[in-house]
């Protein structure tokens, strides 16, 4: 069951959807799943409850603004080449003081794992978890994103995302016209996340149609401490992919790095 949050971000009223999964442990810091361009609550399927349930956590899952049952992007409003900035910096602090969360891990996937590590190098956090993340633009996150863009348009991909979000236009071309156009190709975070003092995972599929393995190992130039974890016979999705490898791995991590 998913209850609505109410946070005021530049002079809107935003309504983020959101669930607790997981076990109630309040000496356990909160594991905040942030999803992918695409994503939801509901697109993230039993991943974070069973990550958390099995080992032990208790976890926050949201949408977005634009996504799932939360407030829709109105059609004429354009995201600018900051937009997860924005997320980072103004959002998800809003709802973290909302529900009363303080210094969380979070557990980002795709353009959820850029906004994790922007967190994380403006706020204190316990941790972060990156799985596909992106801290500049490449060539094949292009290809693929035309890609869809194409399947968009011409097959049943609208309907699917239906499913899962209450517009999924708003989902869609929010997401998607923003990375297509031109001004966010110079995109890049790479200065802006050595800042970062935090605990960090990145994770990547050997076979990511979104991105190559330079994304993980741009991270680990900036912050030397950061593990590594290449994903074999994984694609853009290991939650999806290898989602056993990555819930074992994911949760040592944060007990390797949570007090006893």
């Amino acid at each position: 069951m998913t209850a609505l949050a109410q946070v005021d971000w530049r002079g809107k009223a935003l309504r983020l959807e959101y669930r607790w999964v997981g076990v109630d442990h309040s000496a356990q810091p909160v594991v905040v799943f942030l999803h992918e361009g695409l994503g939801s609550v509901a697109m993230w399927k039993d991943f974070p409850e069973r990550f958390c349930t099995e080992h032990g956590f208790k976890g926050l899952v949201y949408s977005r603004y634009g996504y799932g049952q939360s407030t829709p992007r109105p059609a004429d409003e354009q995201w600018a080449p900051d937009f997860m900035h924005a997320q980072a910096h103004e959002v998800l602090p809003a709802l973290l003081r909302e529900l009363g969360i303080d210094r969380p891990w979070l557990f980002g996937h795709s353009d959820g794992a850029s906004i994790a590590l922007l967190h994380a190098a403006r706020f204190e956090v316990a941790g972060v978890i990156v799985v596909a993340p992106h801290i500049f633009v490449e060539d094949v996150s292009i290809t693929s994103i035309e890609q869809a863009r194409e399947a968009y348009a011409t097959t049943d991909l609208r309907a699917r995302l239906a499913r899962y979000h209450a517009d999924p236009d708003s989902a869609f071309r929010g997401w998607n016209d923003v990375w297509l156009s031109p001004a966010f190709r110079g995109w890049n975070i790479e200065d802006e996340i050595a800042t970062i003092r935090c605990p960090v995972l990145a994770v990547q599929g050997e076979d990511d149609e979104y991105g190559t393995l330079a994304q993980i190992r741009g991270i680990a130039a900036r912050l030397p401490e950061t593990r590594l974890l290449v994903v074999p016979k994984c694609a853009h999705s290991p939650h999806r992919d290898q989602p056993e490898l990555l819930a074992r791995e994911s949760a040592r991590f944060i007990v390797d790095h949570s007090p006893s």
